[in-house]
């Protein structure tokens, strides 16, 4: 076949109308509002936990991200960010604990998120008023005992058998399109 010949044109089906979508589009359909009703719900939760404030969740998340993560990621700490015994006007922080983690302050956590500086001070001092995270007089910032506690807690009560029920009724939807 010559380069400008064209292929014998093939008929072509019908499209589809919208009733009548293909299945695959109408499980990923489904999954996506499977996974969003779950979203809603955890966030209208998160929403009622923080005294109606969603920031203060983000942001304590960031804070506790930038400190365990590096013990997640084996990344060693370094000498210049060693930190001692936390000020018992906060809450309590153990030596063990802070020690090993990474420490952050209200510019990263800004940088992260993407929020204003100023609006992240503010949130940063309700975090504290409410113990769940502590300020070193160098303004480093370290998630307490006492938030880990409470929303480790929450996470492998409620939130974790949400989710992984989420994702079994995904995966079931998902299964039928096989």
């Amino acid at each position: 076949m010559s380069p400008t010949a064209q292929a014998p044109s093939t008929p072509r089906a019908p499209a589809a109308s919208p009733d009548e979508q293909p299945s695959a589009h109408r499980v990923l359909k489904s999954v996506a509002l499977l996974l969003a009703r779950h979203e809603i719900r955890s966030l209208r939760r998160w929403f009622d936990d923080f005294d109606r404030d969603i920031l203060l969740p983000i942001l304590l998340g960031e804070i506790a991200l930038h400190n365990i993560g590096a013990l997640q990621n084996g990344v060693a700490r370094r000498s210049g960010t060693r930190i001692g015994k936390a000020h018992p006007v906060n809450a309590e922080v153990p030596a063990a604990l802070i020690n090993s983690l990474k420490p952050c302050n209200a510019y990263s956590i800004a940088a992260a998120t993407g929020l204003p500086r100023e609006t992240v001070r503010r949130k940063i001092v309700r975090l504290i008023e409410l113990g769940w995270i502590h300020r070193r007089d160098n303004g480093h910032l370290f998630i307490t005992e006492g938030a880990l506690e409470e929303f480790g807690t929450m996470l492998s009560s409620r939130a974790l058998a949400e989710l992984l029920e989420t994702a079994d009724h995904a995966r079931r939807l998902l299964g039928e399109d096989d």
